[in-house]
């Protein structure tokens, strides 16, 4: 398995989780929560392969709408949708976290598969981690996630630099993509944690 494989993987099911998670929530009905799972887990995908000019992935590979059925599943068996405000608050923060990460690193790969310049590749690794959860936003009339959060879409671009600069000095290795993961999804908790803020006007 490859590394592209393997985030893509950790990014769909977390981010399936997450928009579980803010289904139930908002008391979306079982139509809303697969929607919002769909959506957040596989639309940043979709829009990193269409860019990518590619047919998207979940189009000819039956494995993301597995995984995705498989997590709401699972989420139903473990009555996740009962659990109160709180813990409800910290699963969804930690999955997104770990969902964020992931697809900034798919995203990043897919650019420098794709030769993309550092400009691609920090852009595509950005789209791709924060395009489903803006869409799902969007359909539930709330302000997206990206607009409104402390240090959110900065780390899937912060991702994007590291992983383009383990590309510039070869050193892309599952080993070391792991470790930028566990940066990434470090630094998006430790920022929600401590309320970091980039400066505002």
């Amino acid at each position: 398995m490859s590394a592209l494989q393997l985030a893509d993987i950790i990014g769909i099911i977390s981010f399936a989780l997450s928009g579980f998670l803010i289904a139930v929530h908002y008391k979306l009905d079982i139509l809303g929560i697969f929607i919002s799972s769909f959506l957040t887990a596989l639309g940043g995908g979709m829009i990193r392969d269409v860019i990518s000019n590619k047919t998207p992935y979940i189009f000819t590979h039956t494995t993301p709408i597995i995984l995705v059925l498989a997590t709401i599943l699972l989420s139903f068996i473990f009555k996740l949708h009962n659990i109160n405000n709180l813990e409800g608050k910290i699963a969804f923060i930690v999955s997104d976290a770990i969902g964020l990460s992931s697809f900034a690193i798919t995203g990043s790969l897919v650019a420098i598969d794709n030769d993309f310049n550092l400009l691609g590749i920090l852009m595509l690794a950005f789209l791709t981690a924060v395009g489903g959860g803006t869409t799902r936003d969007i359909l539930i009339n709330n302000v997206p996630f990206i607009l409104i959060s402390e240090f959110y879409a900065t780390v899937s671009i912060i991702v994007g630099l590291i992983t383009y600069i383990l590309h510039f000095f070869d050193l892309v290795s599952i080993f070391s993509l792991t470790l930028v993961f566990i940066f990434g999804t470090s630094l998006r908790l430790l920022a929600y944690y401590k309320k970091w803020h980039l400066p505002k006007l």
